[in-house]
């Protein structure tokens, strides 16, 4: 589904990426853990391109959407992100936030089918649109148990409500991968659980996942692959197995003997 060839990122004269490659198969979950500063989200963020790579190529679905000459916006549709302070819209009610992706794209598509063909019956209107994304906000709530917080302010949420409301957010838009980043580390410890366990579900479900994290019981449980990151290189890369219990790297050994302590 991804594959990621000679990846490098720099911000000015600082090298943060070097040389990344790598393949991303349907249905994997792949997290991404690593020391602070190491680069984990940077590869995250060009990974979707919400940062431009210095060099490289990034092939979604067949697609290099690292090539500047592609209308990245189409291909983000179908790679979902998760960050870490969830990004809601505070003016917004929590259905509203749910609903504003799919009206946008639904609308520009109404558009164009409407330019190409004027005639055709089976446009969907406005309201079409509105109520049909509407109908899946609600079951999409309903499905994290929080049908009751439809129209109440991301403000009036918790962090564990508010994560998982960013989570079936970017749901709505029934992405191919979802990437997530360090989506727990702005929660309070007792909050972490109720984010996991739906991140968790859609690892069952065969969602394709993406996770940079710091929880290391999730990355053994769930992870089908899990990728260590040290000074913007992959240093090591194996099964959760591999990883953690038969580690080769000096590096990793050392990373893990601080974080599993």
């Amino acid at each position: 589904m991804i594959e990621v060839v000679n990846l490098n990122k720099s911000f000015g004269d600082v090298s943060v990426l070097h040389d990344i490659n790598i393949n991303i198969e349907k249905g994997e979950k792949v997290v991404v853990i690593g020391p602070s500063g190491s680069g984990k989200s940077t590869f995250l963020r060009c990974l979707n391109c919400m940062e431009d790579p210095t060099s490289g190529s990034i092939i979604f679905n067949g697609v290099d959407i690292a090539d500047m000459k592609v209308d990245i916006n189409i291909h983000r549709q179908k790679m979902g992100m998760v960050f870490q302070h969830f990004n809601l819209f505070n003016n917004k009610t929590v259905i509203e936030n749910i609903m504003l992706a799919p009206v946008y794209v639904g609308k520009k598509r109404m558009k164009k089918l409407r330019r190409n063909n004027p005639e055709n019956e089976k446009i969907k209107s406005t309201k079409e649109i509105k109520a049909d994304a509407q109908k899946q906000a609600m079951e999409l709530l309903k499905r994290i148990g929080l049908e009751d917080k439809a129209d109440a302010y991301p403000s009036q949420l918790s962090g564990g409500q508010k994560q998982r409301v960013a989570i079936v957010r970017t749901l709505a838009m029934n992405p191919d991968v979802i990437l997530f980043d360090e989506p727990t580390s702005a929660l309070d410890p007792e909050m972490v659980g109720e984010v996991l366990d739906l991140m968790k579900e859609l690892a069952d479900s065969g969602m394709t996942m993406i996770v940079v994290t710091h929880e290391m019981g999730f990355a053994k449980e769930v992870g089908s692959r899990v990728l260590f990151m040290d000074d913007g290189r992959i240093v090591e890369e194996g099964t959760p197995d591999e990883i953690f219990n038969h580690p080769k790297n000096e590096r990793l050994k050392e990373f893990l003997s601080k974080v599993l302590a």
